[in-house]
């Protein structure tokens, strides 16, 4: 049930595992993030960093995966029900779910940027009581949304490092990333434009398990895949199916035949391409020709080139069906994310940083997608340097499904790790 809050906010960030819990119950889905982005304003201005939020540091007005008017609305004021502050409902609505923070350190040096996403997914937790969240009462307190991909996690590490470097005991500065919606890579490319990258020098993101064990640190992801994801709206013409179906155009069977055809199209040589269809409405009833159906679809590829080539194609094949079938199609890209890699620089750096911290694997497949790779890819053409590192931890079950959750223990030890990669200053 969507309830109030029932238990305080931890006073201590640094008890990164009370942190997450709290956010673990109240996952918020990408641009909604409104309680999450407000504890995170709120506990970085208490340590004493420099803060922005809301459309300082990110506008995603008029981007095409920004949630309808109605879903923000109703974020808002759930948002209200948690107890937020108006004043920051009001600054972090809309959409403007981003925080960013500074804070210098004692000597001179690079400026570091982290990247911590905060957004939950549109699925529904485990209630069985062997899902530790379950049993330990921290499960989702929203229906049908839950943190199913870590970034509670990423949140309470971002906020522990926070508390752990605001001695300024470090060279140069460092300048944190909460960023929303990364899930359907939305949220980097609106912050991007906002200038939060002006005068990072590196900069890094983080992901916990995918994979990698517990004890285990992969300084170096490798398979970070561009991905182009897409809303396709097929408009037909209804008529009776029995009486009258040639006066009507099948919007239904068009996006079906796009949906077919879609994962029909060839692999290429040499490169990683995936293709999925992962959502189809259309219809009102059994007895009239759909005038209306709406296709979600991604495409992806280990390559930038070969993804942009692999985009066209699918867009050949949706345009082709509509065309089949005579009707109208309005394709619109709703996110999307580069292919990167991590440069030797940041890999040596987190890798020395890692040194009785915990086991190092030097690279770890990723074998997904994160819009991380535009901030690191900005970076990487501005002169600067970036990385992507994976934090490993057991699951219960495989990131975006009902029992994911990750091993508390491993949170402690990430924050360690990066307070002494900033600290060691060898990026």
């Amino acid at each position: 049930m969507n309830t109030p809050l029932t238990a305080p906010w931890p006073s201590d960030v640094t008890d990164v595992v009370a942190v997450r819990r709290d956010l673990h119950a109240h996952p918020e889905v990408g641009f909604t993030e409104i309680r999450t982005a407000a504890r995170v304003e709120t506990a970085l201005r208490e340590l004493g960093w420099r803060v922005r939020s809301g459309a300082d540091v990110v506008d995603p007005a008029g981007h095409p995966g920004l949630p309808p008017a109605a879903v923000l609305d109703a974020a808002a004021e759930r948002a209200r029900a948690e107890g937020v502050p108006a004043d920051q409902v009001a600054r972090l609505s809309g959409g403007r779910t981003a925080v960013v923070a500074d804070l210098d350190g004692e000597r001179p040096g690079p400026r570091v940027a982290f990247r911590f996403d905060m957004d939950a997914l549109p699925i529904g937790e485990d209630g069985d009581r062997r899902h530790v969240p379950s049993r330990e009462g921290f499960a989702s307190r929203h229906p049908g949304v839950m943190h199913a991909c870590g970034h509670d996690g990423h949140v309470a590490i971002g906020l522990a490092l926070a508390a752990a470097l605001s001695a300024r005991d470090f060279p140069g500065s460092v300048r944190l990333l909460f960023q929303p919606a990364e899930e359907g890579v939305r949220g980097a490319e609106p912050m991007a434009a906002a200038g939060v990258l002006a005068g990072v020098d590196v900069v890094v993101a983080i992901h916990l398990a995918f994979g990698l064990p517990t004890g285990v640190i992969a300084p170096s992801a490798t398979e970070l895949i561009a991905t182009s994801k897409h809303l396709a709206r097929f408009t037909g013409r209804q008529a009776h199916a029995a009486k009258a179906p040639e006066q009507g155009r099948n919007a239904l069977l068009a996006a079906a035949t796009a949906a077919l055809n879609l994962h029909a199209l060839p692999p290429f040589a040499g490169a990683v391409t995936r293709v999925n269809v992962g959502r189809l409405e259309a219809g009102v009833a059994p007895n009239v020709i759909a005038g209306a159906a709406e296709l979600a679809y991604e495409t992806r590829a280990d390559s930038a080139d070969v993804a942009a080539e692999l985009a066209r194609r699918a867009e050949i094949v949706v345009r082709a069906a509509a065309q089949m079938h005579e009707t109208g199609v309005e394709l619109v890209r709703t996110g999307h994310a580069t292919a990167a890699h991590t440069d030797a620089s940041v890999a040596a750096a987190l890798t020395a940083a890692a040194e009785g911290v915990a086991r190092v694997r030097a690279t770890h497949p990723l074998g997904a997608s994160d819009d991380a790779s535009l901030l690191m890819r900005a970076v990487q053409e501005a002169g600067g340097a970036a990385g992507y590192a994976i934090v490993g931890s057991d699951t219960p079950g495989p990131p975006h499904s009902p029992r994911f959750d990750v091993d508390e223990a491993v949170l402690p030890v990430a924050v360690t790790w990066l307070e002494r990669a900033v600290k060691g200053g060898s990026w």
